[in-house]
Parts: structure tokens; C-alpha cells; sequence
């Protein structure tokens, strides 16, 4: 999800398992925590886009991370907060920092990338990773005095960073977009499919109950109390999207049966910014339906299905190129391609569909590649355009939320 939840999320976290001991540190090291995974972003600076594209919401998302990270960032924090080890904490760094780069390495160089890009991404990432323990750590050098905020264990503070990190790709798996947590030993991606990638029903209230509590003593137990029904509102939330989730895909495979389409496989998602308006894509032997449904709507069904002719055959003889495999991979095979305007091949992923409930042009898809044909192996990069009206397509989207 946003970095602003996942953030709120980490802090809370934090709270929930140090703040009686740490008071406001939790919350800080917890909101680090919970946007580490997120910091994967940077392979984008050194790294062309197709392998920037799979290492995203890779090994930085994954189990093996969350268990190691938090061990190492655990030793670290602790002695960085005594008074005795803190004189060697630029040692201790160094030794947390080569673990941190080890485990990168490792699950950079199972990815379908060059390893000197692998290698590449695993430096530039690390780093921006280590980049707020050592800020943190400069501050507390330069202070050189005792810590009136308090300290714990080596295993308190890993398990405030278990829980943190742990968290963010759990929370990252209920989207469409897909999480790779059996990395570096599978490269399968989990999507529940049930949540938006952003969701400001779940975000805004669990901010606000998360701000509340910062704002207070660490003793005070309404401090403790705020925070956990914060928690508790936002899991709540999530526990209504998985029965929407539920309650969508047996509507979209009654619709589907109505309307006599023959399909191998289906999926239903909700559209950006809400857990109400869904849209639902069945794929068959030669096109795709796609159909929207709104909880508001008069009818539980979905009243029309579009067609989408896969277009697979324009990418005949470079299947089997590193680009093609790859996005062929990140979109879970829901995938068309179609010929643009300007005569270039474009690859839309249609997990994400697009704004308006209609995908009538090139513009409308919100996830999409346009494809390099080069003479050897073809390449591609992500496409950033989006519907030439967007004021309308988003008033489409408001319409259609508010059901038909």
C-alpha cells in the first residue's frame, strides 16, 4: 500500500510493543521500520525499468527479510541506546550494514536481472536503508550524553522490527499489485486482492488515532488504549474488505454464468480509493470480459461485460524475451496487447483496468508498457499517460461508485 499507511501501521506497531519502555522512539523506529520495504524503489536509479519493475516488492518483502533485517537493526539500536556500547557503535554499524548488503545481494542475484545491475541495486538500496540508522546514530554520537528516553534489550527492539517490517508485506499482499514473500526461494506473487493500494478509509482514521497517542505521556494509559483502537478500527476494515472480496467474486461468477461466458479463470479487485466499486476480469481462449460492479448498486450483478481481444499473437517469436517473460509474470498472465496510434505495441495489465469503467482507447489503461521492438530481444518501459480528460475520467469513477 501508500507509504503513508504503511508508515502509520509501523508506528503503531512500534507503539504497541515498546512505547511503555521507549516512549516516542517506538513509534519512530516503528515508522522506519514499517517504510524500509519500500525503500526497494531506489533500484529504479540504477537499474533499467524492466528489472526495476521485478525486484519491487521482492526480497525486501519477503519472510526471509523479516526475519533477518530485525535481528541485525534489533543488535544495532540497542547498543546505540547504551551508554557503555555506544563507543563502538560505528564498528557495530559497519558489521549491521554488511549483513543488511549480504542479504540484498543474496536476493538480487535470483532475479532475471544482469548481476552487475543485481549488485548495482543491492548497494544503492542498502543504502538508503541504512541511511536512517546512521542519521539517528550521528545525532546521538554528537549528543554524547545519557539517554533520558530509555532502552531495552536486543530482543525488545527485534521484536519491534519484527513486527514493523513484517507487517508491511502482509498488509502489501491483500493488493493486486502482488508480493513476493517466499524470496530468494520462489518468485510466486501473492495478491488477496482485496484492498486498494490506496484505501483512505483504512489510512485517515488509523492516523489520526496513531497522531492522538504520540501526543501523550509514555505512562498514560488512554495513550496505550488509543493506539490499540486504532489498531483495532483498521483490522476491523480489513476483516469488511476480505467479506466484500468474498461477496464480489461470487457475483462476478453468477454474472459470468448469466451471460453465458465461457472463462478458465476470474478475478475481481477493487478500483483505486475504495473498497465499493469493483471490477472483475475473466479470461477465455481468445479475449478477456471485463465488467464493473458497485456494493450501491440496484442489482447484485453485473449488468454488462466488455470484450478484450488478448492481442498475444502481435508479440509472436518474443515470448520468450526477458521483457515479455517478466511482465507476462508481474501481470499473472492478465495481459493484452494492442497496437497504438503512433504504430508502437503497448502491453496493458488489466489487474489494474483503468479509471472509467470503459476501455476504449490506448490512454484509459492505468497500468501499461510500450514495448521496444528492438532486432534482437524486445524490450519495454512502463507508460505514465493517462486519459486525455482525466477531470472526466475521474467523475466517471465517482458515478460509478455511487452505484446504477
Amino acid at each position: 500500500m501508500d507509504s503513508i499507511t504503511q508508515l502509520t501501521l509501523g508506528a503503531a506497531v512500534g507503539e504497541a510493543v515498546l512505547g511503555r519502555k521507549v516512549g516516542n522512539r517506538a513509534m519512530l523506529w516503528g515508522a522506519i521500520g514499517g517504510t524500509l520495504p519500500d525503500l526497494d524503489v531506489f533500484s529504479h536509479f540504477v537499474s533499467d525499468p524492466m528489472s526495476g519493475l521485478a525486484f519491487h516488492r521482492a526480497i525486501t518483502h519477503s519472510f526471509t527479510y523479516a526475519v533477518v533485517t530485525p535481528l541485525l537493526l534489533g543488535w544495532l539500536i540497542s547498543r546505540l541506546y547504551d551508554p557503555v556500547m555506544r563507543k563502538f557503535w560505528w564498528r557495530d554499524f559497519g558489521l549491521a550494514g554488511a549483513g543488511l548488503l549480504t542479504l540484498l545481494a543474496v536476493g538480487t542475484l535470483v532475479m532475471p536481472m544482469p548481476a552487475v545491475t543485481a549488485l548495482k541495486i543491492a548497494l544503492t538500496v542498502g543504502g538508503a536503508m541504512l541511511f536512517f540508522p546512521l542519521i539517528v546514530g550521528l545525532r546521538e554520537q554528537i549528543r554524547n550524553r545519557p539517554s533520558t528516553n530509555g532502552n531495552t534489550s536486543w530482543k525488545g527492539w527485534t521484536w519491534l522490527f519484527f513486527w514493523a517490517i513484517l507487517t508491511h508485506p502482509l498488509l502489501d499482499a491483500c493488493t493486486t499489485y502482488g508480493t513476493q514473500l517466499f524470496q530468494p526461494f520462489a518468485s510466486t506473487r501473492v495478491s488477496l486482492n482485496n484492498i486498494s493500494v490506496v484505501d483512505p478509509l483504512y489510512t485517515l482514521p488509523f492516523l489520526l488515532f496513531v497522531l492522538a497517542a504520540l501526543f501523550m505521556t509514555r505512562n498514560s494509559s488512554r495513550r496505550r488504549i488509543i493506539n490499540w483502537v486504532g489498531i483495532g478500527l483498521s483490522s476491523a476494515y480489513m476483516l469488511f474488505t476480505f467479506y466484500n472480496k468474498w461477496r464480489v467474486d461470487q457475483i462476478f461468477e453468477k454474472s459470468l454464468h448469466e451471460h453465458g461466458i465461457a472463462y478458465n479463470r476470474m478475478m475481481a479487485m477493487p478500483t483505486i480509493f475504495n473498497n465499493i466499486l469493483w471490477q472483475g476480469v475473466a479470461e477465455g481462449d481468445t479475449a478477456y470480459y471485463r465488467g464493473m460492479y458497485s456494493l450501491l448498486d440496484k442489482q447484485p450483478r453485473v449488468l454488462e461485460f466488455d470484450t478484450i481481444p488478448k492481442g498475444h499473437n502481435l508479440l509472436a517469436g518474443h515470448e520468450g524475451d526477458r521483457a515479455m517473460k517478466i511482465i507476462a509474470w508481474f501481470s499473472d498472465g492478465y495481459y493484452n496487447v494492442l497496437r497504438r496510434k503512433d504504430g508502437a505495441l503497448q502491453i496493458n495489465d488489466l489487474r489494474f483496468g483503468g479509471i472509467s469503467d470503459k476501455l476504449n482507447d490506448e490512454s484509459d489503461y492505468v497500468f501499461k508498457f510500450i514495448v521496444e521492438e528492438k532486432e534482437s530481444a524486445w524490450d519495454a518501459h512502463e507508460s505514465r499517460e493517462g486519459p486525455p480528460d482525466m477531470e472526466k475520467a475521474w467523475r466517471e469513477l465517482w458515478r460509478r461508485v455511487r452505484g446504477i
